[in-house]
């Protein structure tokens, strides 16, 4: 079964969002799904879209979120 999702590939700017129909995820034993209807889009969230953080942490955040682009594949 398919869903709906807004997913990135590469770090930048909107313009690297792209509205696909993805694989629903399945729930293990001890996990629940649920349905959101709508979410926000945070300032935190489009900080690490686009990659852009003070210099300090550059190196931490590249080791956690992905090197050349992000970890998640869709």
């Amino acid at each position: 079964m398919k869903m709906k999702a807004i997913v990135y590939t590469k770090y930048g700017p909107p313009d690297v969002l792209q509205f696909k129909e993805v694989e629903r995820p399945k729930p293990k034993d001890n996990e629940v799904m649920v349905r959101i209807y709508a979410t926000t889009v945070t300032f935190g969230d489009s900080g690490i879209r686009s990659f852009k953080f003070p210099r300090l942490y550059w190196i931490f955040m590249r080791i956690w979120l992905g090197l050349r682009k992000p970890r998640k594949k869709y």
